[in-house]
């Protein structure tokens, strides 16, 4: 355990991942709230909503109308935050005066896509059994696959890197440029700005590499040099592994753990145990593992508190384009940021402090590790 004092004293922990510090204060989890409280998250929700554009069989905001499918359902956002045809942009005067040193801006394609994760309204990842999440890290890796450049060290053991015809599955066509990045993640609940319940994701391939991804993949690369070649995660993973301090759930080949660094009250970070780039690197079982780890995280959110526990989650990985020494320090992990702190109505707000000097959390990553390993099992709704 870490010394028994940190669980009483304000304290700094380092977070080699970003080359960032975040204030611990567990002593202020006495503290009484009357503060905002949030609604708690809807649970009774259809299995088919005729108003939502998610829904098989509905037409979405843009016109178009869903297909009715059964598993998965891919297309481009109809609002797309980055679009693959724009006006051409070339940056002014670049003399070195102010103007070219401070007002910077360079132009950004890419494609937003959205990932339904089932044709009903009402099942979350939670909900979902192993075999519907395995189809869901299917099609990551099939759209990873498509954006990948052939150039990668990645491609020779990916597979085709092209997307197989439209079809109810997904409403995509080939990326007409090579991207640089693809983040993949989940905003669920209205606390984070989730604008549908109906259960999905997003894809965003960008030309660009994105900030956080790329803070830490300079931190992955700076600790692969630094220490003669071995790989960040995998040695944290192995050390938390040994500890158990802070892991929440394990398998053969991924930890789930409430980081040592960790800025939200229940962050979790799935990782996996051996070095693994991106999704292409998994075989079959190593799949089969990450959709039992994604469950396991999500069901003992919503058992916490038992209520829809609201979350950002994202997947870093290797880039689509990058270097050699890029790709292999890269290591593939997944972020989930849920901002609930004492119930399902009270929530943690990143402001003041954490805004101006730098990130503060109450309770531990250790306390709440402890937290989400006794929330296993059966999911509380099917117990209602």
């Amino acid at each position: 355990m870490p010394d028994a004092i940190l669980d009483d004293i304000s304290h700094r922990r380092y977070n080699p991942l970003r080359g960032s510090w975040i204030l611990v204060s567990p002593h202020r989890t006495k503290r009484p709230w009357q503060g905002q409280q949030e609604d708690a998250s809807e649970t009774d929700l259809p299995a088919y909503d005729p108003a939502c554009y998610l829904c098989p069989g509905n037409r979405r905001a843009g016109g178009d109308v869903n297909p009715d499918y059964e598993n998965t359902f891919v297309f481009v956002n109809d609002y797309s935050a980055v679009k693959e045809d724009q006006a051409e942009y070339q940056p002014g005067n670049l003399d070195g005066g102010l103007s070219s040193r401070l007002l910077r801006a360079e132009a950004v394609t890419g494609k937003c896509y959205v990932v339904t994760f089932s044709p009903l309204h009402n099942l979350t990842l939670a909900d979902l059994p192993l075999s519907n999440i395995l189809t869901i890290v299917r099609k990551w890796t099939e759209l990873y696959t498509a954006h990948l450049s052939p150039s990668s060290p990645l491609a020779a053991g990916a597979g085709a890197t092209t997307i197989p015809p439209q079809s109810h599955a997904h409403s995509v066509s080939k990326p007409n440029a090579q991207y640089r990045y693809m983040q993949i993640f989940e905003n669920k609940g209205a606390a984070m700005g989730c604008s549908n319940p109906h259960p999905h994701g997003q894809i965003w391939v960008t030309s660009s590499l994105p900030e956080e991804p790329s803070l830490e993949l300079e931190q992955l690369q700076k600790y692969r040099r630094h220490q003669g070649g071995v790989h960040l995660l995998e040695d944290y993973a192995t050390l938390e592994s040994e500890k158990q301090e802070r892991v929440v759930f394990e398998n053969g080949a991924f930890l789930a753990v409430c980081p040592w660094w960790a800025t939200w009250p229940f962050e979790v970070m799935i990782v996996s145990k051996a070095h693994r780039r991106a999704l292409v690197d998994f075989d079959k079982g190593e799949a089969s593992l990450l959709a039992e780890a994604i469950g396991e995280v999500t069901k003992r959110y919503d058992n916490l508190f038992e209520t829809q526990f609201p979350y950002s989650m994202g997947i870093h990985q290797a880039p689509l384009e990058g270097t050699n020494l890029e790709i292999e320090a890269s290591h593939f992990h997944i972020h989930f940021y849920p901002p609930l702190l004492r119930s399902a109505t009270v929530r943690k707000f990143l402001v003041g402090y954490e805004m101006m000097a730098e990130p503060q959390r109450d309770i531990t990553p250790e306390q709440a590790a402890a937290k989400l390993r006794g929330c296993g099992g059966q999911l509380y709704r099917k117990r209602l």
